[in-house]
């Protein structure tokens, strides 16, 4: 375990990036080359970091990276990790990083072919809830209610559970994370550096852009969806459930703030009725319930209890 004043000064995300103000994925990108250094290869497909990363020939990356389709990272990773594996090179870590759209979505079937095959790399996914490079188009990943372009008047179904849906493969790990707790996310990548196979971290990365707030308020954003229980951070690890601080405090319910209080902070919410907001309050409780049984002792492992 590693503390905020163990990480490391090197910076691989380079000044003068073209992030937004506020991007809560170039934060979690920082994050990322401090736990991994630069001895990691990227695969980026069409999303954010890519006009993050910079106009070639310039570029905000002192790694190597390979931009690819918005649906072939996870077949980029695993050519990649077998052409590692040939050369006999094992100190290199590939990383598959894309948004919500490009693995919730688009992206999915490469990485469920991937995850099948055991490719030995990271699949990070940085969930700003929408297609926020082409103009906020919902996603699979977009919450119920949330405006995007194409959903005026507010989302009309739930957010799909990608987390869940790769446990159910059956890979030795997977995690959630959020740049507003980097010591959590610095040291669930660590982990899964070390362990063989595929490996899915899901991060919340808050968007003022996309989602309507302050750009001063993300570290805030991120939080907040924790404490109100909209975000679990847990860890999936052969199987086996665990709830990650804060979130192991927040089974009960008395310790989670109302989801009112997130709603409220972004715009993208303003038009939800006291009815949508309840629904929404409802489904986060019915979530925690469910993941109260997969923290009891009785049912901690996934694998053996049936439930992936």
């Amino acid at each position: 375990m590693v503390t905020i004043k163990e990480f490391p000064k090197e910076e691989y995300l380079l000044k003068g990036h073209a992030a937004c103000a506020g991007c809560g994925p170039s934060i979690a990108l920082r994050l990322l080359f401090k736990a991994l250094g630069n001895k990691v290869i990227m695969v980026v497909p069409a999303c954010c970091t890519t006009v993050i990363q910079g106009p070639y020939p310039y570029t905000s990356f002192a790694v190597p990276l390979q931009n690819m389709l918005f649906e072939a990272t996870g077949a980029t990773c695993s050519g990649i990790a077998a052409a590692l594996k040939i050369r006999g090179l094992e100190d290199i870590t590939v990383v598959g990083w894309a948004g919500d759209g490009g693995t919730v979505d688009i992206g999915l079937q490469a990485l469920s072919g991937a995850a099948e095959r055991e490719t030995n790399f990271i699949y990070i996914c940085y969930d700003n809830e929408a297609y926020g490079n082409t103009g906020l188009q919902r996603s699979g990943a977009t919450p119920y209610g949330a405006w995007t372009t194409t959903t005026p008047t507010g989302k009309k179904e739930r957010k799909k559970d990608m987390p869940l849906i790769m446990a159910a493969h059956k890979i030795p790990y997977v995690a959630t994370a959020c740049p507003s707790y980097p010591v959590d996310f610095v040291n669930k990548l660590r982990k899964a550096k070390e362990i063989k196979g595929t490996k899915y971290i899901h991060v919340l990365a808050p968007c003022p852009t996309g989602w309507r707030y302050d750009t001063s308020k993300t570290v805030e954003i991120g939080r907040l969806a924790v404490h109100t229980g909209i975000w679990a951070l847990y860890e999936i690890e052969y199987g086996r459930f665990r709830l990650n601080p804060p979130s192991d405090r927040l089974i009960d319910k008395s310790k989670r703030k109302p989801v009112r209080e997130y709603l409220a902070m972004q715009d993208r919410f303003r038009h939800l009725t006291e009815a949508d907001i309840e629904k929404i309050q409802q489904w986060v409780d019915m979530d925690w319930e469910y993941y109260r049984k997969l923290a009891s002792s009785e049912c901690s492992d996934l694998t053996l209890h049936g439930k992936i």
